[in-house]
């Protein structure tokens, strides 16, 4: 096979050493030699690693996707004047079976990339890093104050109190209110329901509230709401702090967000989570709407063998900005238009709107639609 590039250095990283592959000209014509060395991950002994490559006339370094580990080992390679610095996904250069060693695996590497069979991932840069590292962060805390009103929700029905069952939320206005008043030791159902606003005072809403909030509802569970409650102003708060502080560092990208949030679904949070992941200009780094929506996974998947497909489901890449493109989805077809048409036609087609199946299946590819569209603005 053809090799493109002369000399090629694969890393096989660790979290606490790397193993490093030398692909250079062998001794004769036409052969090819390979050094194998091994290095702590200090970042000064990566900088040396980096330098020491730079010297042997090292041009392109590739390596594997292998999580926070990765990256102090791509900044300090990036430090030096190489061609290329690739980080790729493992599953590219999966080794066989009982063919997996740390000095295999990084001349594998090696040897695939010289070749020009291997392509290297978006990586996006130092200021958009930070916004990425903020973004994914929210989505954490935000997960993390999910599971807290779970909980919330949990010792609420230990208790025997369905205000679950009546509420919409059980951290709205008027059930934190309640449920402030059972933990300050108010436990008369009518009492407690009279602290409904809005549209939960209805007649019917007052009824229910009365009947679901009269439980046996005793210290112990005042002191575990007491603490969900506590928790969950907290990670209100981080998220907030959190929004402050994306907004600010997605400052230079003010024009690219405000086209993103031209598109239907598309908000602040999904706008910068855009921005955080795929980048204000993606047409850079991928050469069409296509290759994007793969690198997503929010394309099928191809399965096929003796002309029969197996599955077409998508991958489980796009950790981050594909539940993003589903929750613009979600806001995108309430609104009257062609996706809110699309999406019924995609209904209908893949089961109707009794089968859930066929409503994942519709909203996946209304995402996929969104990402076409966002690419091209």
């Amino acid at each position: 096979m053809k090799v493109m590039y002369e000399r090629v250095a694969g890393i096989d990283v660790h979290k606490d050493m790397i193993k490093v592959a030398i692909r250079s000209p062998g001794e004769k014509p036409w052969t090819r030699k390979t050094g194998i060395f091994e290095f702590r991950t200090f970042y000064g002994v990566l900088q040396e690693v980096a330098r020491e490559l730079r010297r042997r006339g090292v041009t392109h370094v590739v390596m594997e996707a292998s999580g926070v580990c990765t990256e102090p080992v791509y900044y300090a390679l990036a430090g030096q004047d190489f061609t290329e610095v690739a980080v790729i996904n493992p599953a590219h250069a999966k080794a066989l079976k009982g063919h997996k060693t740390d000095a295999k695996d990084c001349a594998r590497l090696a040897e695939l990339f010289e070749c020009g069979l291997l392509r290297g991932s978006y990586i996006p840069a130092p200021e958009l890093k930070e916004v990425r590292d903020l973004t994914r962060y929210r989505v954490k805390t935000v997960q993390a104050r999910t599971s807290e009103i779970q909980r919330l929700g949990k010792a609420l029905e230990s208790a025997g109190i369905k205000l679950g069952s009546v509420a919409s939320s059980i951290t709205g206005t008027s059930s934190t209110a309640m449920i402030e008043a059972l933990t300050g030791g108010e436990r008369r159902g009518a009492v407690l329901a009279d602290l409904a606003i809005g549209r939960m005072r209805t007649a019917g809403k007052l009824a229910g509230l009365s009947m679901a909030l009269a439980g046996r509802f005793t210290d112990h569970h005042a002191l575990l709401c007491r603490l969900h409650l506590d928790r969950i102003k907290t990670f209100d708060d981080a998220a907030g702090g959190l929004e402050d502080q994306i907004a600010g560092k997605a400052a230079p990208w003010q024009r690219e967000a405000g086209l993103l949030k031209t598109l239907p679904g598309f908000g602040d949070v999904v706008a910068q989570a855009w921005l955080a992941e795929i980048g204000p200009a993606p047409h850079l780094h991928f050469s069409s709407h296509e290759k994007l929506a793969s690198w997503v996974t929010l394309c099928p998947g191809n399965n096929i063998s003796a002309k029969k497909r197996k599955h077409g489901r998508t991958g489980d890449a796009g950790t981050y900005i594909k539940p993003m493109l589903v929750q613009a989805a979600w806001n995108a077809i309430r609104v009257r238009g062609r996706l809110q048409a699309r999406y019924s036609r995609l209904v209908r087609r893949f089961g109707g709107q009794k089968n859930p199946a066929a409503k994942k299946k519709a909203i996946t590819a209304i995402a996929h639609t969104l990402l076409k569209i966002a690419y091209q603005v």
